[in-house]
């Protein structure tokens, strides 16, 4: 059979890749991984090159085809989205795409099937985006019962609670897109909707009309419109709204903004008579008609760089077509052999085919070329390189029409005129946060992350610490005669190159990671790929912890000027500050009296103790919580286990018990009582990335839950947080990452992902 004869090429992976592979994609038995890398490569090329004999290809044909495909991903040249190397080839039902949109209608019916059907998307790997502008406003008078409307963010709410419950394939929670259009009454409470650190499953985005950046650039107002009645029922300032908008972005991340008329009127929404697009995929990139999918797969540039006549580096323009050509092939094939969740999917997919190819490795390749992020050269080569992907992959589109047909739609879409396609779309720029770890290649069209980072490691004969150094530019700086193992210490110390001694001209100017490089740089990157890309492009637009809303409002209206169609922030740290606060009741603020000289000792710890161990949920996992106290009942010490021993997770709960008892026996005027509840006061209501859980019972953070905890030991029943200070602006790699404990969990693509263990929230 086609399948038991693998072809002999090996590919090369790194470690990290091997790493997310064994975790994430290989094939399991009994929960022992039972497949190398090259078995689950040719499992989805075999898989995907069966849809060939759908057209009349000889077994001969198809098995050509399938070793093409096997050779394109263990070069690493390509990869397909995370959910077709998942489950294409393994038999077990689950489907290959990446992105899906599903409608929600203004009814309790039509909502909550719209809730199964992402259930049902998410447990097999795919993201799910959803527009809410079709939901009537908040109190607005059902007629059916004589009751109120809950409102769009209110059941923003419900399926956030949903999704909390289901795990994509078993290795990770269902990511979302949320949408409202500006003009909907209940934006306002929309935007403002993830200041309190809940809603943690969904990305949201504001869909931007014409007429609502028309009225911002004139500083007018523009009307709200209740979708239900179609009727205008208030007016507000756009710079008001826009603000708002900026604000909260600033906070948090979000909200970010899709121009929605701008992605109808383009490429992005290639079938218009046949319908409105509302919204799109978790991370922006895919817009989509509701029921719509689409599949990804991206070409790593960077291996397209090759030595010149006169020893300059230039790209191997023949070899990337013969990829981008076989790349659209797959794709394309990808929908024949897909088996889709819904019938509705089935039948709307079918009807359009949309397809994305994009790129990643982006940051390597200009590593290579020799050329700044910051450039112009930069951006002309990036209009260059994406100008040569579309040219080709639609070239390649309108051959396969020759061979297939054109897609079913194609005489009601905007090509209806012009040469048959295959493919309504066919390019896309995708996050490629853990496919691009396999190809060992940056992610997608970002600049690097960090050029080097440290792993801590538990081992017999103590911890151990690994620094792990981008590759490209490792071996471009051994190459050059500038790499030690000195230089690599230091840059992961310092997080960059910028200020180290005795490097070469201009390498400090090339080999820079996405915080040294402004925003606006960040946009521009984004705008020129766009020129060239049917759908979207998944870009994030990293601010330091330090800009301000006004650079946020800044590279809002740049990403409007050139053309993109929409846009991400991400300030630095903004998801572990503390945005809301509720105030403590008033205690008595009376001067302490300080101890005696005689008094300042710290009290020595009793041979034993008595206590109790609680354990808690929190949002990093299940936390061991033990206090112990004196004969007298009064508190004394605090033991905490979280996480792995040896990992940063476990280090920093067992630094919050070692302060806490520190506290507890330091001499104090205060009894061990009253130190345990100004300790509760501190901890509790500090925010993290991802909360967990609802209302009163919604644990934002380890050290929530550790002050709750703690609340329950003394019973109180209330406790509230300190005013927010200022973040710790020292440089850092990223937060601790729930999976493997390592702090190196990191905002791209429009996603969170880690760069130590390949986990993803998208």
């Amino acid at each position: 059979m086609l399948s038991e004869t693998r072809p002999a090429k090996v590919g090369t992976w790194t470690e990290p890749a091997l790493r997310v592979l064994r975790e994430r994609y290989l094939l399991r038995k009994d929960g022992e991984v039972i497949e190398t890398p090259e078995e689950m490569c040719w499992r989805v090329a075999v898989s995907i090159a069966a849809g060939e004999g759908r057209y009349g290809r000889s077994q001969a044909a198809v098995r050509e085809v399938a070793e093409a495909f096997y050779d394109m991903m263990v070069d690493g040249y390509f990869i397909p989205n995370s959910p077709t190397l998942m489950n294409a080839g393994k038999g077990n039902g689950l489907q290959y795409s990446a992105c899906y949109v599903l409608p929600v209608g203004d009814s309790m019916e039509e909502i909550f099937d719209s809730v199964k059907a992402a259930a049902i998307i998410h447990k097999s790997g795919g993201g799910t985006g959803f527009a809410f502008s079709r939901l009537r406003p908040k109190d607005d008078i059902v007629s059916s019962t004589g009751g109120r409307a809950s409102g769009p963010v209110s059941f923003l709410r419900v399926f956030n609670g949903a999704t909390e419950a289901v795990k994509q394939g078993g290795t990770r929670r269902g990511a979302n897109m949320g949408i409202l259009k500006v003009d909907h009454p209940d934006i306002l409470e929309f935007i403002d909707c993830k200041l309190d650190g809940g809603i943690t499953n969904f990305n949201i985005s504001v869909a931007a009309t014409d007429t609502f950046m028309e009225a911002l650039s004139r500083g007018e107002e523009y009307d709200l419109v209740n979708p239900h009645t179609r009727k205008v029922v208030g007016r507000l300032s756009a710079r008001e709204v826009f603000d708002r908008m900026v604000s909260a972005a600033w906070r948090t991340g979000d909200p970010g903004m899709v121009f929605i008329d701008r992605i109808n009127a383009s490429p992005a929404n290639p079938t218009p008579d046949l319908g409105q697009v509302e919204a799109t995929n978790p991370c922006g990139e895919q817009p989509l008609l509701p029921n719509e999918a689409c599949n990804l797969g991206s070409l790593n540039v960077s291996k397209f760089a090759r030595p010149g006549d006169d020893s300059e580096l230039s790209i191997d323009w023949d070899e990337m077509e013969r990829v981008v050509r076989l790349a659209v092939r797959f794709l394309d094939d990808v929908i024949e052999m897909n088996p889709y969740p819904l019938p509705e999917i089935d039948a709307t997919v079918k009807s359009n085919r949309r397809i994305g190819l994009g790129i990643m490795g982006w940051a390597d390749l200009l590593f290579i070329m020799g050329i700044p992020y910051d450039s112009q050269e930069a951006i002309d080569l990036a209009e260059r390189l994406m100008s040569f992907v579309k040219d080709k992959g639609h070239d390649q589109c309108a051959k396969l029409a020759e061979e297939r047909g054109p897609f079913p739609n194609w005489s009601k879409s905007i090509y209806k005129d012009v040469r048959p396609m295959r493919n309504s779309t066919v390019t896309t720029i995708a996050p490629t946060g853990t496919i691009s770890m396999i190809a060992g290649c940056s992610s997608g069209i970002e600049p690097i992350f960090a050029l080097a980072f440290q792993h801590r490691v538990k081992q017999p004969d103590g911890e151990r610490v690994l620094t792990f150094v981008n590759e490209t530019f490792e071996a471009i700086a051994k190459a050059r005669g500038f790499y030690s193992d000195a230089l690599k210490e230091e840059i992961a110390r310092r997080g960059s190159l910028h200020g180290i001694p005795g490097l070469p001209e201009n390498a400090a100017n090339v080999f820079k990671t996405s915080h040294d490089i402004p925003f606006e740089w960040h946009v521009r990157h984004q705008a020129a790929f766009q020129r060239y890309t049917d759908n979207g492009v998944s870009k994030t637009i990293n601010l330091p912890n330090d800009a301000s809303e006004e650079d946020v409002a800044s590279a809002y209206r740049l990403a409007w000027e050139l053309g993109c169609l929409g846009i991400t922030v991400f300030r630095d740290g903004c998801k572990g500050e503390q945005v809301l606060n509720v105030g403590l009741g008033k205690k008595d603020k009376s001067p302490a009296q300080l101890p005696t000289a005689g008094q300042q000792v710290i009290r020595p710890r009793p041979h034993s103790l008595a206590g109790k161990t609680y354990r808690k949920e929190t949002p990093i996992g299940t936390a061991f919580i033990t206090v112990n106290e004196t004969e007298d009942g009064e508190p004394f010490e605090v033991f905490v286990q979280v996480g792995k021993g040896g990992s940063d997770t476990m280090a920093v709960a067992e630094a919050l018990g070692r302060l806490i008892s520190l506290t507890l026996r330091l001499p104090s005027p205060l009894t061990p009582q009253r130190r345990l509840e100004e300790v509760i006061s501190q901890l509790s209501r500090i925010g993290g990335a991802q909360p967990m859980g609802f209302g009163a019972g919604k644990v934002l953070s380890l050290p929530d839950a550790l002050g709750r905890t703690l609340a329950e030991h003394i019973g109180q029943v209330k406790v509230a947080g300190p005013p927010s200070t200022k973040a710790d602006e020292r440089r850092r790699i990223g937060d601790l990452c729930k999976e493997c404990g390592q702090a190196t969990f990191v905002y791209e693509e429009g996603c969170k992902k880690c760069l130590s263990c390949g986990f993803n929230e998208c």
